[in-house]
């Protein structure tokens, strides 16, 4: 039985994601904007179920037999089993010069709008956390890795879940769920998530928890609904329109790390 997302629906999800997308910096809170909207998701979805006769709740449909989920990226292999060699050449991937088509210095000047750092067409590693997917331009990849021990720090923000050794080299490990939608965390969020995969934003020591490894994807600038304008989540490129996933500006999302800022906080 699939545990519950709370993203169930694209509609809910283009929403939510809209919502944090198109917010300006200004006094209105969008954590409460995102909580409305997703609430009154549920009671459109309740209501549904009711008439209909189905049961269906916020998250997954709930599947009796064990199935692998069908996603809407349709060039993806769902049923892809070996996560071990899918890393494997990944990392291979980012290792090799053919990776970078830009300059380094373009990709990392947090100066330029992410839309103007890439090439025309780039690809993206999809990953999913807490049933929300989440992109990262692969240029701007530092690897991924099996998530294994991790040592808690005292201290430090309640994302921060601790530090991890890699062949020496502590990687500082982010809570994703915690970190990207705060005002959906709670205890059952908590209790619901496996993380099982740490995604490494570029040369940096910061990686995101991530549940599931979804692929790599050939995108176009024509795929992404980009930013338009400053808003309070700097570190939100866009979002995939056909994908309705979360585009990341990795070198931006480094510096509110750096500085101990959760998604929700202003950058000085």
């Amino acid at each position: 039985m699939s545990k519950q997302s709370p993203f169930a629906r694209e509609d809910v999800m283009e929403a939510y994601l809209d919502s944090l997308l198109n917010e300006q910096v200004k006094p209105d809170d969008a954590s409460v904007r995102a909580s409305r909207l997703l609430e009154q998701a549920a009671q459109q979805i309740a209501d549904e179920s009711q008439t209909s006769g189905v049961d269906i709740g916020l998250g997954e449909q709930e599947i009796a037999q064990d199935t692998p989920q069908v996603s809407s990226i349709d060039d993806i292999d769902v049923a892809r089993q070996d996560d071990a060699q899918f890393i494997e050449d990944i990392n291979q991937q980012v290792a090799s010069d053919d990776a970078n088509t830009i300059d380094d210095s373009v990709v990392s000047n947090p100066k330029l709008a992410l839309k103007d750092r890439l090439d025309e067409h780039f690809q993206a590693l999809f990953f999913d956390v807490a049933g929300l997917t989440l992109a990262v331009p692969l240029i701007t990849l530092g690897g991924i890795h099996q998530l294994g021990k991790i040592g808690p720090l005292f201290g430090k923000p309640d994302w921060f879940m601790g530090v991890m050794l890699h062949r020496e080299e502590k990687l500082n490990v982010v809570d994703s769920a915690r970190w990207v939608m705060p005002e959906k965390y709670d205890e059952t969020l908590e209790q619901s998530l496996n993380y099982r995969y740490l995604i490494m934003l570029g040369e940096s020591q910061w990686g995101l928890a991530s549940e599931k490894l979804v692929n790599t994807v050939t995108l176009s600038k024509a795929d992404v609904k980009w930013r338009e304008s400053v808003g309070k989540r700097p570190w939100l490129a866009g979002m995939v329109k056909e994908k309705m996933c979360a585009l990341i500006d990795v070198s931006e999302l480094i510096i509110m790390l750096n500085k101990g800022l959760g998604s929700n906080d202003q950058t000085p």
